[in-house]
């Protein structure tokens, strides 16, 4: 029987932990840098897509999020008109209830809550106001000896509490007990799965690498890779199919065009083949090279524009984004 001192079980209980925190670390830094991505493209935005962006941010998936963000402004009508769509519960008629319903509460929470510094739909009221209308029973409660000004709404039995703490018309979302705050988030829950889930959106990442660079001459790869699970296909002799078309533009600041490239890449998979690889992804490669004058580029911003087609869903979802070529 082998024995340790407590040296050698501390000893190996660090590195037990070591090896737990190393790949924690990694995916939290991961995690940070891309908060840090999505921040900067949304401070880009012009005010009518953040307002829409800020408005719809109870209901909106991070899926649909990020793919918004990384649209080009061009495509984000396109995007918005399918947004609603995939929320229509009765997409045979003309006007969209959802949409119409939600709106409307937008702007009324707007005009009630916009006492509080920020948009009225922003605030705490504001957002259980969106989310569940307006409450069967709404009680209000002058200062008490705690010097707090309280509200209490009633959807039927269910009470939600907001306190303003110094009775200046700021009024924060109080959960009564952990249960009642489970309650409000599986409720909130719901309204990001009012739609059809099949009708999900298609996503991809874009990933750009240096190979060599020099004198006149900067070579790379550029990566699409879709993840397995986004993906729909065609079933025929036993085999799952779908092809993509993309194209790729690289243009610098000025928008001129510094390298494009297009090709198309069929998937064909077994049934196994798809259930090993469902966590993974699908990857497009392209040889990048810029041979004309690449030194004014390096370091400088450019954008890639991307276009990716889905054979199988027949749209295609298009991308803008920007790299800076490195020495």
């Amino acid at each position: 029987m082998t024995t340790f001192t407590h040296v050698e079980t501390a000893r190996r209980a660090a590195a037990g932990l070591l090896a737990l925190l190393v790949p924690a670390l990694a995916v939290a830094a991961a995690a940070a840098g891309a908060a840090c991505r999505t921040y900067g493209l949304e401070r880009k935005l012009p005010p009518s897509r953040a307002e829409f962006l800020g408005q719809v941010g109870y209901i909106i998936t991070k899926a649909e999020r990020k793919i918004f963000l990384e649209l080009p402004d061009a495509d984000r009508d396109d995007f918005i008109e399918e947004f609603w769509k995939r929320r229509d519960p009765d997409p045979d008629t003309a006007v969209n209830e959802y949409r119409l319903e939600y709106e409307d509460r937008v702007r009324r929470a707007g005009a009630m809550f916009h006492g509080e510094g920020r948009a009225g739909w922003l605030t705490d009221r504001g957002r259980i106001y969106i989310l569940f209308g307006p409450p069967s029973e709404r009680q209000t409660y002058p200062m008490d000896a705690a010097g707090f000004c309280r509200e209490v709404w009633y959807y039927g039995s269910f009470p939600v509490l907001f306190i303003d703490e110094h009775c200046q018309g700021n009024f924060a979302l109080r959960a009564i007990n952990l249960e009642h705050l489970q309650e409000l988030n599986i409720a909130q829950g719901r309204f990001q799965k009012t739609f059809d889930q099949a009708k999900r959106f298609f996503d991809y990442e874009v990933s750009m690498l240096k190979t060599a660079a020099s004198a006149g001459v900067f070579e790379g790869k550029v990566f699409v890779d879709i993840p397995y699970n986004t993906i729909w296909f065609n079933f025929k002799d036993g085999r799952l199919l779908t092809s993509f078309d993309v194209r790729l533009e690289l243009s610098d600041e000025s928008g001129a065009a510094v390298w494009r490239n297009e090709a198309s890449f069929p998937l064909s998979l077994a049934e196994e083949e798809l259930t090993r690889n469902r966590k993974g992804r699908f990857r497009m490669e392209f040889p990048l090279r810029i041979d004309k004058d690449p030194d004014r580029l390096i370091g400088r911003k450019l954008r890639l524009d991307v276009s990716v087609r889905s054979e199988t869903e027949g749209e295609a979802l298009k991308k803008a984004v920007e790299f800076r070529l490195k020495t």
